[in-house]
């Protein structure tokens, strides 16, 4: 991740305006999600972390790291809670990348799905 381009990437379609919420309230945002490509597995991420794809991790523009946000399938209804400690994803429509793991969580490694996110809350550390 970090400063390289999204090449084969989850992507989410942004069709709601990003606001801070509880994970009960509305979603803060909703999209078409995907997940990361192999190819940056161990890769420096922009927190400094290295990108984990058996880790529940995620890239956003602008939510801080260390903040959980729980991602929610909209048809299958799994979802899974993921720490933003990436930026991007930086193709047009796109407002999340999530690692493998998530997707894996998600029932995104067939291919994309529209998704809602809830922010849960925001740490200051993301070390753990």
């Amino acid at each position: 991740m970090g400063s390289m381009g999204f090449v084969g990437f989850a992507s989410l379609s942004c069709t709601g305006a990003l606001a801070e919420v509880n994970a009960e309230g509305a979603p803060a945002f909703s999209g078409t999600a995907d997940y990361y490509a192999d190819c940056f597995h161990g890769k420096k991420t922009a927190s400094g972390q290295l990108h984990d794809k058996t880790k529940l991790m995620a890239a956003h523009r602008s939510l801080p790291f260390g903040t959980n946000v729980k991602l929610v399938n909209r048809r299958t209804k799994k979802s899974c809670v993921v720490v933003i400690n990436d930026r991007g994803p930086y193709t047009k429509g796109r407002i999340i990348d999530v690692s493998e793991e998530a997707a894996r969580k998600l029932g995104l490694i067939s291919g994309t799905r529209l998704v809602d996110g809830y922010i849960v809350d925001s740490r200051t550390s993301i070390d753990e």
